[in-house]
């Protein structure tokens, strides 16, 4: 909301309603939700799009990883997943990661398989994390130093500031580039690593579940400063380097791809073959080969290379394969869009996106894009730098006076953030000096404003709200909502939503709302029937505002079907 002042409820209003909801056993009399837990094989683990194991038996192949994409239920689940046994409140940035409870991750395989890798161990109560992997066994941030001295260019929180890690196991080395001001969106597959993306969000790691299948990632084309893949054995040489295309969209123009894998420095008869298919497919694609380069320290070896900035070398190719994409092909449309094996054109003009680099971080934050133009309007009606401005205003002044101070929230226990209706970023944008990492969400039917984060050093996703997102229950630890649940209504069940905003968030989270009156009654009724507290209610002018924190509470029965 952009003019949002509120005046508090009465106390006698509120506790009428407190009396209300206890009354009824945590339901209001006018509203009676029926709670129960999922009845599911995934337990406390469940991600229902990518759970959906009556959907997934009926696949006719999974050659490209179709069982492990999203294949969500007709309708949102409005089930609960349960806590897992022994679990406690999340241990706080910094020291998250380096250790998590281990019964709020209770799984022992990724332990066994890759402990002599430095992924994880068992110790104790605890799950602990070296702060190395495969490809870095010395430890992170030499690894990340060894990157930067082999090609300065890349500058890490200044030139580069957000970038793609493929693959990326426990997210150690998102982890460790939060020490260089460097955003990373680390994603990998819900597979048989068990619960890596999961490890990741508990030690305070941004990642999403998702797999290089069918269908294009999530994000707009031309958006990552760098794309790194370590050991990640993706195929990206067959098929016509279909997957290697996708990175290409994804990647600025002028970025980087950190390739550290087996065939760049090793001489088996198959790293050899599948280095010369590398090497003749990224020429094809134009792409330069900065660099290879040895890590005495690591024993391992990286290929770097550039994205051209110009359709120059596009232009002057013998043959055009891959080929380049058709003209109508939207390179920023990620949802539900299939995979194709060709190059989009780069852009020509001095003012379209992608012609220049962004400015350094962190300058590139509080100014709209270059390419903005005064007679583009923005979400709000206004021209679009004017629109842009206002937005960051705004929410400057909205967490300053009130969320920062206004809530009761002890922000040194927030770290996983997520705002679940972005627009421009301005809400992350205002975070920017808490020890915090925000998900910003797009909506499908919304205006693409993914693009505008992106450029200012902040990183997002394209979601339909409607279904549920590619996280892990508990992820989490607060959810920021402007005028979201009054436009789902409209298309979803607001009941499976909340039932998805209670999956994602971690006992004792947040939920901060602000929408029209009614639907933040409804909002709050729901919310006490899920017996969380309600901290703080407000409203002016038919807008309200809403904060409310998850408890501990589970119901005792299961859903009577299987859903999953």
């Amino acid at each position: 909301m952009q003019n949002g002042s509120f005046s508090t409820q009465s106390a006698e209003s509120k506790k009428e309603k407190e009396v209300q909801a206890a009354s009824s056993g945590g339901q209001t009399n006018n509203n009676v939700y029926n709670w129960k837990l999922c009845n599911v094989t995934a337990g406390p683990d469940y991600i229902p799009c990518l759970d959906n194991v009556a959907a997934i038996k009926k696949l006719h192949s999974t050659k490209h990883y179709e069982h492990r994409e999203r294949h969500c239920p007709e309708e949102g689940p409005t089930c609960l997943v349960p806590l897992p046994e022994g679990y406690r409140r999340r241990i706080d940035w910094p020291k998250s990661r380096d250790k998590i409870w281990y019964f709020n991750v209770p799984h022992v395989k990724l332990a066994e398989v890759k402990g002599h890798q430095n992924w994880v161990k068992v110790t104790g109560e605890y799950l602990t994390f070296p702060g190395g992997g495969t490809q870095f066994k010395n430890g992170a941030l030499h690894y990340i130093d060894f990157i930067q001295d082999s090609v300065p260019d890349i500058s890490w929180g200044k030139r580069s500031r957000v970038i793609l890690d493929v693959g990326c196991g426990v997210a150690s080395l998102g982890g460790y580039l939060f020490e260089r001001d460097v955003l990373t969106m680390s994603f990998a597959p819900k597979d048989e690593h068990e619960a890596q993306v999961q490890f990741a969000l508990e030690r305070g790691i941004p990642a999403v579940s998702a797999v290089m299948g069918t269908k294009r990632l999530p994000f707009p084309g031309r958006v990552f400063d760098v794309v790194h893949c370590a050991r990640c054995r993706v195929p990206w040489h067959i098929e016509g380097g279909t997957l290697l295309l996708e990175l290409n969209r994804l990647l600025r123009p002028g970025g980087y791809f950190v390739w550290s894998a087996t065939p760049v420095y090793q001489k088996l008869p198959e790293d050899v073959g599948i280095w010369e298919a590398m090497k003749a497919l990224t020429k094809s694609m134009c792409w330069d080969l900065v660099t290879i380069k040895r890590d005495a320290v690591n024993q391992v070896g990286a290929a770097i290379f550039k994205k051209p900035m110009s359709n120059e070398c596009y232009e002057k190719r013998e043959q055009n394969e891959p080929p380049l994409c058709q003209s109508s092909d939207d390179a920023n449309a990620a949802w539900n869009v299939p995979l194709q094996p060709c190059m989009h054109k780069l852009p020509i003009g001095a003012s379209e996106r992608g012609s220049r680099w962004p400015e350094q971080w962190p300058e590139r934050l509080d100014k709209a894009p270059y390419w903005l133009n005064s007679s583009q309007v923005g979400v709000y009606g206004k021209a679009a730098p004017q629109d842009f401005m206002e937005d960051y205003e705004h929410w400057k002044h909205v967490i300053n006076k009130s969320y920062l101070n206004g809530m009761g929230i002890n922000w040194s226990t927030v770290r996983n953030v997520m705002d679940m209706r972005a627009v421009y970023g301005g809400f992350a944008a205002a975070l920017k000096d808490l020890k915090v990492w925000v998900m910003n969400v797009v909506s499908v039917d919304a205006p693409d404003t993914l693009p505008i984060i992106y450029e200012r050093g902040l990183f997002g996703i394209y979601h339909d709200w409607c279904e549920s997102f590619n996280t892990y229950p508990r992820s989490y630890d607060l959810l920021h909502a402007d005028h979201l649940f009054s436009k789902l209504s409209k298309r979803c069940k607001l009941t499976s939503v909340m039932a998805e905003v209670d999956r994602i968030l971690r006992p004792e989270g947040k939920l901060i709302v602000r929408d029209k009156v009614a639907t933040i009654t409804e909002l709050e009724n729901m919310a006490r029937s899920l017996q969380w507290e309600v901290r703080m209610t407000y409203s002016k002018d038919n807008e309200g505002l809403l904060c409310v924190q998850k408890s501990m509470w589970r119901p005792k029965e299961l859903e009577s079907s299987s859903i999953a």
